[in-house]
């Protein structure tokens, strides 16, 4: 029997607000709002129907869904330029559709066929796509880290206008390789961006249970010598804004920075239920979150503003219902690999006997 959960250590934000803290004092184009709000809703589409056809069986891997957290995706890959570069870890697909990676071959992956973007041998947690400089995913916590910031380094080597953005979670930031790439991203004045979507949780074990109550991961990147900033992971505004400013100063050589934002998942760490019975969290908790639903605060403030109209916001809905409908009809209709393709695409050290 699971032991009752210590409350979390952070409670739902309150209010949105801009990257330093205070309150927005100027608007952002329209255009790039109405695109944002897109954005996060796309995404937000494309997983509830990866949630509501996972139970059917035919996408035989884990699916770690990133609904709620749509905000800190599209904020962050909206502030890149194409040309950046990004890596993920398990919850990917927000990630890897924010920076522009193909859906039909996200979904292909998924389903195991051979037109997916890893060749149907990976799933959802090895995501790549090289066409939008999505670098790849690692479901190993922390994994991808030291591998972005190699991405970077070589960047820097080639004296490159680009920038390397990595997401991981709070829990990532426990691991050894966290401390030892931050140390070395400083060392070297790397532009390299490191994304903490802070969702409370890992797996099931919050935050006052796997860090001492004074630890400050702020402090923590200080300490190594960078940037640390944080600002609310639901407000996408503020997420784009805050990501914006680093990612000039990385690309001016003024070296890498930290960014936390805080959000929260809706569902169960791994499948597509809802899992608030499962002892680890409460209702009331997931509620006061749900009430900050990245997408909906958008659109609320487009709405405010004159900036989004009802039949306009249907319009895109039914454009995206199409769209992601005809990507899981090509994913479904694409060949599996063939079993000659076993043992392509497999790092071997050396011959085969």
């Amino acid at each position: 029997m699971r032991a009752k959960a210590r409350p979390s250590s952070r409670p739902a934000p309150a209010a949105p607000a801009s990257a330093n803290g205070h309150r927005r004092t100027e608007a952002l184009d329209p255009e790039l709002r109405r695109r944002l709000l897109r954005g996060m809703l796309r995404i937000r589409m494309v997983e509830e129907e990866i949630a509501r056809r996972y139970p059917e069986q035919e996408m035989r891997c884990p699916v770690h869904l990133s609904i709620g957290q749509e905000g800190v995706a599209v904020g962050v890959c909206s502030a890149l330029e194409e040309r950046d570069y990004a890596l993920s870890a398990h919850r990917a697909h927000a990630h890897y559709l924010a920076k522009g990676g193909g859906l039909k071959a996200m979904l292909a992956e998924m389903y195991g066929r051979r037109t997916g973007c890893a060749g149907g041998k990976g799933g959802s947690m090895h995501l790549v796509d090289p066409a939008a400089n999505m670098l790849g995913a690692v479901p190993i916590v922390g994994g991808s880290i030291p591998i972005a910031v190699g991405a970077a380094f070589a960047s820097w080597m080639k004296g490159e206008d680009r920038v390397t953005a990595v997401f991981l979670g709070d829990g990532a930031t426990e691991e050894g390789v966290f401390a030892e790439s931050l140390n070395f991203a400083a060392l070297k004045s790397l532009p390299v961006l490191f994304i903490c979507e802070n969702n409370l949780y890992s797996v099931y074990s919050p935050l006052s249970v796997r860090q001492a109550p004074g630890r400050d991961r702020l402090a923590l990147a200080r300490a190594h010598g960078m940037e640390a900033r944080e600002a609310d992971g639901n407000d996408v505004e503020a997420v784009y804004r805050l990501t914006l400013e680093a990612a000039g100063r990385a690309r001016r050589g003024e070296g890498p920075a930290y960014l936390e934002f805080s959000t929260y998942r809706w569902l169960e760490h791994c499948g597509p239920n809802y899992d608030n019975d499962a002892g680890y969290r409460s209702e009331e908790e997931f509620a006061s979150w749900r009430a900050q639903c990245p997408v909906l605060r958008q659109q609320a403030l487009l709405e405010s503003g004159g900036l989004l109209a009802a039949e306009h916001l249907a319009a895109l809905k039914r454009e995206l219902a199409s769209e992601i409908e005809e990507a899981f009809a090509f994913a479904k209709a694409s060949p599996y690999p063939a079993p000659s393709e076993l043992m392509t695409d497999v790092y071997a050290d050396g011959p085969r006997d």
